[in-house]
């Protein structure tokens, strides 16, 4: 095969390190200073799944999100801006770790064997990076990658993750009957701001939304929607904002510090009554909190508390349409604070699914539905709407005014929320809807329910694969035993639950626990994990605080 001579020939230029790769539901993860044979190979295997798919365009996304900053990573996006199909991982893996250019071309050409791919048609690949400074590097490999295959490469520079899958989107349904948009920043912007100007019209002007833009590219970015909404409607602050010097990406700040150490950023002083939220490094997450007036007290919203407000805001719309007959779903793993799952259930009476934990599980299983929320308690989620939806969003016929208000306020919710992945851009404008329509504060909609008090402990195990769950990973099948343990325990205290499952990095197991009290939160914690280290295998000393 001539054209993959070519390959073997661009590949010596850039040598495997004495590393080794793997390809997960982030792609490919790790210091940036390994990753340039990898994400030339990625190049290499971004040009194959477009041929696969007949030269539609296909995505490949540079970033590491929120990982420290001399991390990089990159993953493949695909036609409808979805993450890479499961079964296509594995060959990333085999590529990345392929010792030799010889073993490079081997496996490409059992990849077009395998799946049957004509090499004689185009392909398509758009690309993107964050503003790591291992980025322009690791996009030059890309380029050859690309060039080795003679794919049309489509630069869309520095933007954040979920706009390159919105533009991959957006390239692909250009000729369809259900188009999702312009594939440029500027129209992104523009559908986003028009969308959002829609569903505040007649609305009080709220005060500013103050946002912790990680020191990434959220914070540039950001900046240029808000100029195409107009102060009039919307007033947005950006706190650490600093690009373009090094060591402050995601450092003591952004939505993963703020979950983790549930206290406000660095460099932000958060007075009472500010609404606040944080993104995380490439603007794919969002988390909002406050300052209480009366007592001081930092509190978080997060994931679960936007899935519950977008599912209140959907519930209301759906009825108020007229449109009682699409399904409503909330998505949520086991990690959903429980007090969340009872709200949706008892309060909105909608249906809640759980799935594994994994944004590719969520999203699957929202894509069932004829409109599906889903979010993960770390502020990554989105809501999907199918075609039933968007037919009767279009073509009802409202009895009432009111009717054909909702209708139209479904149809510009569709426009506002980004469907291909998570979107923090996206879901701080739907949640600022949602706010001024209700008339609410953060701390009204932090009122919606109270959290249960939760806590998750490491144990660190021999072998972590004798963990096999079941039930979305709440229950225990292996070890024998294990799980009737951890139900004793966890009658002993009311409202509590915990479950048990193993990491899918390092030999060690997570235990959730949750219950009414902080007290009895910590003791159910502790109880089960000094079970699973006794009963499983624990490794090294066993720790004094399990009990």
């Amino acid at each position: 095969m001539s054209s993959f001579q070519k390959v073997a020939e661009a590949s010596s230029k850039f040598p495997k390190p004495d590393a080794a790769f793997t390809y997960g539901t982030a792609g490919v993860r790790t210091l940036g200073s390994l990753l340039e044979s990898t994400v030339f190979r990625v190049g290499l295997l971004a040009a194959l799944r477009s041929k696969k798919h007949g030269g539609a365009c296909i995505g490949v996304m540079i970033t590491a999100s929120h990982n420290k900053e001399e991390d990089n990573g990159v993953k493949i996006v695909e036609p409808m801006g979805e993450m890479l199909d499961q079964s296509w991982e594995s060959y990333c893996t085999d590529l990345a770790n392929a010792p030799t250019d010889a073993n490079v071309t081997q496996i490409l050409e059992t990849i077009v064997s395998k799946e049957n791919i004509d090499l004689s048609l185009p392909a398509t690949v758009a690309y993107a990076r964050d503003t790591r400074p291992s980025g322009p590097a690791l996009q030059a490999a890309l380029e050859s990658g690309l060039a080795a295959l003679e794919a049309k490469p489509l630069n869309f520079g520095i933007v954040t993750t979920p706009q390159l899958h919105y533009f991959v989107r957006c390239i692909n349904s250009k000729n369809t009957d259900n188009p999702y948009g312009e594939p440029t920043e500027d129209g992104y912007y523009k559908k986003l701001a028009a969308a959002f100007n829609k569903l505040i019209e007649g609305r009080a002007k709220t005060d500013p939304i103050h946002i912790d833009a990680a020191n990434g590219v959220g914070a540039p970015q950001v900046l240029k929607l808000s100029s195409f909404i107009g102060s009039d409607s919307l007033d947005i602050v950006v706190h650490n904002d600093t690009i373009n010097v090094e060591n402050k990406l995601n450092v003591e700040c952004g939505a993963d510090y703020v979950k983790s150490n549930q206290r406000s950023p660095s460099g932000v002083n958060v007075q009472p009554k500010q609404r606040f939220c944080s993104f995380d490094g490439d603007a794919d997450r969002i988390l909002f909190y406050y300052v209480s007036e009366s007592t001081g007290k930092f509190n978080l919203l997060d994931g679960d508390k936007i899935a519950t407000l977008a599912a209140l805001y959907i519930k209301e719309q759906i009825t108020d349409a007229g449109l009682k007959d699409l399904r409503v779903g909330v998505i949520q793993t086991a990690y959903a604070n429980g007090s969340s799952t009872e709200y949706i259930q008892k309060k909105l009476q909608l249906p809640v699914v759980f799935t594994k934990t994994g944004v590719k599980h969520l999203h699957h299983e929202a894509e069932k539905w004829d409109i599906g929320v889903y979010f993960e308690a770390n502020g990554h989620g989105t809501i999907l709407f199918n075609s039933k939806a968007r037919d009767a969003f279009n073509s009802a016929q409202p009895d009432t005014p009111a009717q054909d208000d909702a209708l139209s306020r479904l149809r510009a919710l569709r426009d506002l929320t980004n469907e291909t992945v998570g979107d923090a851009m996206s879901d701080m404008l739907i949640v600022e809807v949602i706010l001024r329509t209700k008339g609410w504060s953060l701390e009204q909609w932090n009122q919606c329910y109270t959290d249960k008090a939760n806590r998750l402990l490491k144990v660190i195990v021999k072998d972590r694969t004798i963990f096999k769950t079941t039930n979305a990973e709440q229950t225990l099948t292996s070890p024998d035993g294990l799980q009737s343990t951890i139900d004793n325990l966890v009658a002993k205290y009311p409202g509590s639950r915990s479950f048990v499952r193993p990491s899918g990095t390092e030999d060690a197991v997570r235990v959730y626990a949750e219950a009414n009290s902080t007290q009895d939160c910590d003791e159910l914690a502790y109880k089960v994990a000094g079970q699973v280290f006794d009963q499983a295998g624990g490794r090294g000393t066993r720790p004094p605080e399990f009990l």
